[in-house]
């Protein structure tokens, strides 16, 4: 099975999922660790990304996902921000995914994020996140600001 824990930057997509994917004895990817350089330079520059400087991540993480669930399912943290984003990662649906939302506040997100340290996303770019992000109404939604065990309760 695959499971894609998704929500905007500071969201807790990481933390839970690699929880997620230890309980369940699935490997855990970051869908971060797949963008290419260039992706990488313009967020660290404070540039959000365009559809298009996503669509061959995307690719890459869709390839990736249909890999994963031949060797019996992982769990990915990603994004996946707007519905065209879901609709490429799943294939149009050509792999089974269960879907988790992590939603939370801006205060919180914000907080989050000034306090990461080593990562290469700016925080300036949590806005232009929060304007595209389209919550869908499928999917488990788990608040942020729950109890790590208790969120790993609502998916379990």
């Amino acid at each position: 099975m695959l499971y894609i824990i998704a929500g905007v930057s500071g969201s807790g997509k990481t933390t839970l999922g690699k929880l997620l994917a230890k309980r369940l004895g699935l490997s855990f990817y970051d869908a971060d660790d797949f963008h290419p350089h260039s992706n990488i330079e313009k967020m660290k520059s404070g540039q959000a990304l365009t559809d298009e400087d996503r669509f061959p991540w995307l690719l890459t993480l869709h390839d990736n996902l249909l890999t994963w669930d031949k060797q019996g399912g992982a769990v990915l943290a990603c994004s996946a921000l707007k519905e065209k984003y879901r609709s490429i990662l799943s294939g149009y649906n050509e792999v089974e995914i269960k879907w988790i939302f992590i939603v939370a506040d801006n205060l919180l997100l914000k907080q989050r994020l000034e306090s990461r340290k080593n990562h290469f996303f700016n925080p300036i770019l949590l806005e232009s996140q929060l304007k595209v992000l389209e919550l869908p109404d499928y999917g488990l939604k788990i608040p942020a600001d729950l109890d790590l065990e208790k969120q790993l309760d609502m998916i379990i």
